[in-house]
């Protein structure tokens, strides 16, 4: 699912055209959200009614719930924390892993990020798209992805080609874990950046355990809010960036890879 459109198109049509493709989600809020570490304000447009969402997804066989449509600290947090060394996405391609309403992306964008926003849901997709549009002047490429599936078509296609891979709030459950190993393994380039963001769930402890195994290593940046919701105060968000070290991918290429261990460094 592509976001592209005709340069001729104006911001306002491109942005009523899909309005007018989110029709079938009923009503939405637009929602200001405030970026830690920075006097900057999205307006994300979400569903109102999540109720009617969860009833979609009821019949559902791999039990997608509409985690999309809500503004979660993690996706927020990572929006700051890219905000805050821009350089490290600015013309870069950069892939993130399930995009939801678009707030980390939408901040992408706006830095300059070459982004291939990816998520399950097509719903989840038009708002990245449009709330990127509202915010930054520009959308990202977007591409229908459910990646814990083994025979996803970005795995099939792609391989050690992004310069950075965003991922936040993705890890809600141990099925998420290996999944998402086995796809960096495959997307990111061999010297390029992992950026996780995560609010303290096990299978986020997992994960970390297990890429350090894989020589990911890097350092660790926590983030307090301000959230929108006031149910998430209190929420501590934990930024990872990681990397391959320079041995891990030359050992991941002869057919080995054992490394030492992720550090974790609060900064």
């Amino acid at each position: 699912m592509s976001s592209a459109k005709p340069e001729s198109t104006s911001d306002a049509e491109r942005l009523a055209a899909i309005e007018a493709d989110l029709a079938e989600l009923g009503t939405l809020d637009e929602v200001p959200v405030s970026i830690p570490g920075l006097r900057t304000t999205l307006d994300i447009l979400r569903p109102t009614d999540t109720d009617r969402l969860l009833e979609r997804a009821a019949d559902d066989p791999e039990q997608n719930l509409p985690y999309w449509a809500e503004l979660w600290p993690s996706g927020i947090a990572l929006a700051g924390a890219i905000a805050r060394q821009p350089h490290l996405v600015r013309g870069r391609r950069t892939l993130e892993i399930g995009c939801g309403l678009g707030i980390t992306a939408a901040m992408a964008v706006a830095l300059g990020a070459r982004l291939l926003a990816t998520d399950h849901s097509p719903e989840a997709l038009l708002l990245a798209r449009r709330n990127a549009l509202r915010f930054a002047g520009e959308e990202p490429e977007t591409l229908q992805l459910n990646w814990r599936s083994p025979d996803n078509p970005l795995v099939e296609s792609v391989n050690d080609d992004y310069a950075v891979v965003l991922a936040a709030d993705v890890l809600y459950e141990a099925r998420d874990v290996t999944p998402l190993l086995d796809l960096i393994e495959r997307v990111v380039a061999p010297r390029g950046l992992l950026w996780l963001a995560e609010p303290g769930r096990r299978p986020a402890g997992r994960f970390l355990e297990q890429a350090a195994a894989h020589g990911w290593s890097g350092t660790t940046t926590e983030w307090d809010g301000p959230w929108p919701d006031v149910k998430d105060e209190g929420v501590i968000v934990r930024v990872h960036q990681l990397r391959r070290r320079a041995r891990a991918v030359r050992q991941r290429q002869r057919g080995r890879a054992q490394v030492p261990p992720l550090l974790d460094k609060k900064l």
